[in-house]
């Protein structure tokens, strides 16, 4: 008679089952702590580790999401799976890694073709010209349509979501919880014209990026066209969101300050007579990518060598430094036309988000942005609120963020304002507590816009007589 396997095992596998189970069905805390047992008996554990940071992804928490996806990679570095995870975790914050990871993949032997298609994506996303077109040629059997696994209990509502293959989408892992609904993820720009979407009772549209996703919106439309379902975001007013386009016509509300912006191609920037100090920025890019200030003519050269792409935005400059020297820059989200406070970032640097702002180390800072989100009415004053209302008002989109400082008479100075906007869990050190519960109040009105939706399946009718 064969011995069986070794106890310990015979008892991981049992808590792997639960842990999964758990999971499967939305009960992400005990779920967490069977996945963190297996781990205290098996640090290397892969389902675990993978398992724990699809938990950790799904409810926003980057960094423990990153470490849990890390760990995998490391201790499972054939694994494609692991290394797809960790690449789309790195995307924003560490392109080059990403690039690495997804690479890795296609290296690995044997490799499932939906994961060498997925690699492929990644890198035409990160990457720029002939070898990003050639990644995207390489993608051309990804799938359009899939699944995403309901981790809930009895019936599920199916939701269409919307997405751009090439990037530039809402981020998706904490836009709506898998708990209650069954996503049918469908990338637009790789559709077949004409190609038929499963029943759904509710569409979201979270290609977020006019810039960046012009044909996976006009696919998005075509989709849009062919549903009688309750929409949010209708990718018509998502296309008219272009950095250019918003500068333009957010410029003339009340209370708005918006930089003069055009496109220019690169090869007539040094003659285009451009006022200096200028910006200069690759459309497609967020967090501060490919973005250059220009102070004079000779720095000119060196700017657009750095710069990718054939058409540049040429930005006229905004001073927006206070009394004391500093950039105070304020997030806002606009829900189903309320509005939300998300953060206030402060630092020197004229190119200034929040992980590159003095928060982390410094107190008066923190409680600064703790005032701006316990009555951001207050501080902001109500000529800013006003324009921010207009700006909701002129953007028509359930959901919408605006980047913006203020001048000295109270108006709002204008950096963007667009969909793809992260709202994201602070990490777990005490100094950040302030923060929880505007992040809370975002999450919850999401959600309860989705159910508003859901529950006035006529709205579009409405919305397309008017």
């Amino acid at each position: 008679m064969l011995p069986g396997p070794p106890q310990d095992v015979v008892a991981i596998a049992a808590l792997l089952d639960r842990a999964e189970a758990l999971a499967a069905c939305g009960a992400d805390g005990a779920a967490k702590r069977a996945f963190v047992a297996i781990l205290q008996a098996d640090p290397t554990h892969r389902r675990a580790l993978l398992g724990l940071g699809a938990l950790a992804e799904a409810g926003g928490f980057v960094s423990a999401a990153r470490t849990a996806f890390g760990q995998a990679v490391q201790c499972h570095p054939g694994d494609a799976v692991a290394r797809l995870c960790v690449a789309r975790r790195l995307g924003v914050d560490d392109p080059a890694a990403a690039c690495a990871q997804y690479r890795a993949v296609l290296d690995l032997p044997g490799c499932a073709p939906m994961h060498l298609a997925e690699a492929h994506l990644g890198l035409a996303r990160l990457l720029e010209g002939a070898a990003a077109a050639a990644h995207w040629r390489a993608a051309g059997a990804a799938p359009a349509l899939t699944r995403q696994k309901f981790r809930g209990v009895g019936p599920s509502l199916p939701v269409l979501l919307l997405v751009s293959a090439r990037g530039g989408n809402v981020p998706l892992t904490d836009w709506i919880d898998a708990r209650g609904f069954d996503l049918i993820v469908v990338q637009a720009d790789l559709l077949r014209p004409g190609q038929e979407m499963p029943p759904h009772a509710l569409v979201v549209n979270a290609i977020g990026d006019a810039d960046l996703c012009g044909a996976a919106l006009r696919a998005a439309r075509a989709v849009l066209a062919r549903t009688d379902a309750p929409v949010i975001n209708p990718a018509d007013r998502v296309l008219a969101t272009g950095r250019v386009d918003n500068a333009r016509r957010l410029g003339r509300l009340p209370g708005v300050v918006a930089p003069p912006m055009r496109a220019v191609r690169r090869a007539e920037v040094a003659r285009a007579g451009l006022a200096y100090p200028l910006l200069l920025r690759s459309p497609g890019h967020h967090t501060g990518a490919h973005f250059e200030l220009v102070a004079d003519a000779r720095g000119l050269p060196a700017a657009l060598a750095r710069l990718p792409g054939a058409v540049l935005l040429a930005i006229g400059f905004l001073d927006a430094r206070g009394a004391d020297g500093l950039v105070r820059k304020y997030r806002v989200m606009l829900i189903d036309g309320a509005l939300y406070p998300v953060h206030l970032a402060i630092g020197r640097h004229w190119k200034l988000h929040y992980l590159s702002a003095d928060m982390a180390d410094n107190a008066a800072h923190r409680a600064e942005e703790a005032r701006f989100l316990d009555d951001m009415g207050a501080v902001l004053g109500p000529r800013a609120i006003a324009a921010l209302g207009g700006i909701g008002a002129a953007l028509g989109l359930d959901y919408v963020g605006v980047d913006f400082a203020l001048d000295a008479d109270g108006a709002l100075l204008l950096f963007e304002a667009n969909a793809t906007m992260a709202v994201v869990q602070p990490d777990a050190d005490p100094i950040w507590d302030y923060r929880r519960a505007a992040v809370a109040a975002v999450w919850r009105a999401r959600a309860a816009m989705l159910w508003r939706r859901l529950a006035d399946p006529a709205r579009r009718r409405r919305e397309a007589a008017a």
